[in-house]
């Protein structure tokens, strides 16, 4: 094979090693970032109920019939005598309701929403794990460590952070560093993206051993 074949081979395998990159990084954000369909599904049924009422008051109209809640004229003849024609208490509250509404929409449109799960590394693609699945895995390696029950350990993960609340065995004295040495051993050996902070926690007043 020459040196150009060469070449050209190499660049056809890099480039389906980054698309495959790619691809994987795209089902990862997939898989780990909350959807926002519910969010979607609600203002688009308020805008339909919405459309519709206006829709339902015209239909009374163009049929001469009297309107079902509010005549569309005078509803005009309202908005246009706005603020003078509400109370200042009402008028506020409504405008701070629709200000959290909008902000709600706003920012679930904005800000990427994080499920709980980690990314593990994967020969095939990509593995998602629970977090609840990490946290049980890692009081496991706790508890083994500081040589306590099942009951005396609480393990909870978030995207950042890792945190251990442990408490001892009354006349039995567990190290703090120790606790979390193994439990950031066995984040290391997962290989989880992205990897969160560990903090341990011992309790000054320890149980009775079982």
């Amino acid at each position: 094979m020459s040196g150009t074949d060469y070449r050209e081979d190499y660049d056809g395998r890099a480039s389906a090693y980054e698309a495959g990159d790619r691809f994987n990084d795209r089902l990862a954000l997939r898989e780990t970032r909350s959807s926002r369909a519910p969010a979607a599904i609600v203002a688009a049924v308020l805008v339909s109920l919405i459309c519709l009422y206006i829709l339902l008051e015209a239909a009374l109209k163009a049929i001469g019939q009297p309107a079902w809640l509010l005549e569309p004229r005078d509803f005009a003849a309202w908005l246009n005598q706005l603020p003078e024609n509400v109370p200042t208490l009402i008028l506020g509250t409504s405008g701070v309701l629709i200000l959290f509404a909008g902000l709600f929409f706003f920012l679930q449109g904005v800000l990427p929403g994080h499920l709980h799960r980690h990314v593990l590394p994967s020969r095939r693609g990509i593995a998602v794990v629970d977090d609840e699945v990490l946290a049980s895995s890692l009081a496991l390696r706790a508890r083994t460590r500081a040589n306590v029950t099942e009951e005396q350990v609480l393990v909870t993960v978030s995207r950042t952070l890792v945190e251990v609340q442990l408490r001892p065995t009354s006349g039995i004295p567990v190290e703090e560093s120790a606790i979390q040495s193994a439990v950031e051993d066995e984040l290391q050996r997962s290989y989880i993206d992205p990897m969160p902070e560990v903090r341990v926690r011992v309790s000054t007043s320890g149980v009775v051993g079982q």
